[in-house]
């Protein structure tokens, strides 16, 4: 049994190394671990905590407390720290509470990464590409991309509260520890999918937030599962965008317009869960009535008024304009323009009524018509020249026609309207307007007197005429008679007998008698014939100078007929001459 050194004695010097070696060996022994003590003191900042040793610790006491907690230590507590060293500068014990907790958390981390199970922490930090979690004392790396499924602009409230994590590595030589919340919340978000997916059906009203915005809709996540809201399920009215009424993030409530069982297509609708604005629309927008609307949209082939939210109406581009035709419709309106419009037709079961803009102006082919009837003379600039006339500029903005049978009374209208060019001026007659057909006809040659008319008007059918030939055809004769008409002789008209029917018997400005047959003012064409004429007298002599009955010979009595006839012609050249 050893003994005890008593007072006034000294102790062998071997016995004080040995007891020193034994104090230190032990003392070695610890450091590196985690020992519990008791807090016998707190001053300022600091805890005294007494874990055995020959001196106590300090430990600062915000390593007490995990980030976002309250500060909960007092006197008397026990605690758990790491002995770093035996004995500092000072000669205290060198403690860490945050080492103790840190060493705890990493040997319940390791487990539950090998296990795959998850793991509560806080989100204290911001760092460069995430975020820094205190894992009960370990701190681990939040990667920015696994804070959420979806991208996250502002993580504030995610900050300071527990959340779940998953680890998805973690090294302990290097202190490194990653982790994720997205993988937690993608295992909640199938399991919810399934359980979703299992009750969906058609009509259902879900709540969803908008999760994607596209040219032709918007996906929303309806906890699990996306849905499309297609562009046209928005809203009643028109809507040309999606982010026109929705935004990324926003909470919205849908119905469940359409679900594919097989393929997990969800087609949605919110405009579905509104009353639908077409229902009695004809009786709202009755025919022939008269509506202000806002002109929603153009197009190659109109426009489209909306008369009221979600119902609109298409202008067709022939009711724009009474004048313009052929005109792009984004040259007489434009959109959002405030504009006045007549309902045409309504058309409840396609959803279309369709609209008029110009039957809310005047119609200028009756104020025209009011302000110059039929015979005025007026002036205009040739606009336009096509095969069959000219298109001469009106007032009023409008147009009519000069045919090219109007052109001129005596030349083709071929011919005619060489002499005209666009941009000139010219003077017209007013000889008709069809209110209905947008129609106005204009003549040129009725400024002037028609000369065959006047020439004309003393030939009458039947009479006999002398005139000149102009010329010889081989169907016939081209003559002139009176006052320079021009008139054709056929080649079956030359004579009574068919010997004589030969059109180079006779010369040019040779006279000859011939019958009027027919007199066309419409075609300007008088017919003659001079075997007519040769039966005709035939008749009259045979009605004169008896008949072969009487015991004349036909040669007696035609010779006497054709006498008088030659000394009357004689008779008649003299006085013309």
């Amino acid at each position: 049994m050893a003994r005890t050194a008593t007072a006034g004695e000294t102790m062998p010097k071997e016995n004080f190394a040995a007891l020193l070696d034994e104090s230190l060996g032990r003392g070695a022994g610890l450091e590196g671990s985690v020992l519990k003590g008791r807090v016998v003191g707190i001053e300022n900042d600091v805890a005294l905590i007494d874990v055995g040793l020959k001196s106590e610790g300090r430990v600062p006491l915000k390593e007490f407390t995990s980030a976002g907690a309250r500060l909960d230590i007092k006197i008397g507590d026990e605690v758990e720290v790491y002995l770093e060293r035996m004995e500092d500068k000072n000669g205290e014990a060198m403690l860490s509470r945050e080492k103790a907790r840190r060493e705890e958390a990493w040997q319940l981390l390791e487990k539950s990464f090998k296990e795959n199970q998850r793991v509560t922490g806080v989100i204290f930090g911001r760092v460069k590409g995430g975020f820094t979690v205190d894992l009960s004392g370990a701190v681990a790396f939040l990667p920015g991309s696994q804070v959420d499924i979806r991208p996250v602009r502002d993580a504030g409230p995610l900050m300071g509260s527990p959340q779940p994590f998953l680890i998805l590595k973690m090294d302990r030589s290097r202190g490194n520890i990653v982790v994720s919340r997205r993988a937690v919340l993608e295992e909640s978000r199938a399991e919810a999918r399934s359980e979703l997916v299992a009750s969906l059906k058609e009509g259902q009203v879900l709540q969803g937030v908008v999760k994607n915005i596209t040219d032709y809709g918007a996906f929303v996540d309806l906890g699990g599962v996306d849905g499309l809201l297609h562009v046209t399920d928005i809203a009643w009215k028109r809507i040309n965008h999606p982010s026109e009424a929705l935004h990324i993030g926003q909470t919205v409530q849908v119905q469940v317009v359409r679900f594919n069982p097989e393929t997990q297509r969800i087609s949605l609708g919110m405009k579905q869960l509104e009353a639908d604005p077409w229902e009695n629309v004809a009786t709202k927008y009755p025919v022939g009535t008269k509506f202000k609307g806002r002109v929603s949209n153009i197009t190659d082939y109109g426009a489209f008024v909306e008369l009221e939210p979600g119902i609109e109406g298409l202008v067709h581009v022939s009711e724009m304009s009474w004048t313009k035709k052929n005109v792009h419709p984004g040259k007489i309106l434009s959109t959002s323009q405030e504009v006045e419009v007549m309902v045409l037709d309504v058309d409840p079961q396609k959803r279309r009524i369709s609209l008029g803009l110009k039957q809310c102006l005047e119609n200028p082919w009756s104020t025209f018509l009011d302000k110059h009837p039929v015979g005025s003379e007026l002036e205009g600039e040739v606009k336009n020249i096509t095969e069959f006339g000219l298109f001469v500029g009106l007032p009023g903005d409008i147009d009519g026609m000069v045919h090219l049978s109007d052109l001129d009374w005596n030349q083709p209208g071929e011919e005619a309207i060489k002499a005209f060019k666009k941009g000139d001026m010219v003077k017209v007659k007013l000889l008709d307007v069809d209110v209905e057909k947008e129609r106005i006809s204009l003549g040129i040659k009725q400024l002037g007197s028609d000369n065959f008319a006047t020439a004309a008007s003393s030939i009458n059918k039947g009479d006999v005429v002398t005139c000149t030939v102009t010329a010889v055809q081989e169907n016939g004769l081209e003559v002139s008679v009176g006052d320079g008409l021009s008139a054709f002789i056929r080649k079956s008209d030359l004579a009574r007998e068919r010997s004589e029917q030969r059109a180079d018997r006779f010369a040019v400005g040779e006279k000859v008698d011939a019958k009027v047959t027919s007199v066309d003012l419409k075609s300007r064409k008088i017919s003659l014939s001079i075997k007519a004429r040769e039966v005709e007298e035939d008749k009259q002599a045979l009605a004169d100078y008896g008949s072969s009955d009487s015991g004349a010979s036909l040669g007696d009595i035609l010779g006497a007929a054709i006498n008088k006839a030659n000394a009357e012609r004689t008779r008649k050249t003299k006085k013309d001459e």
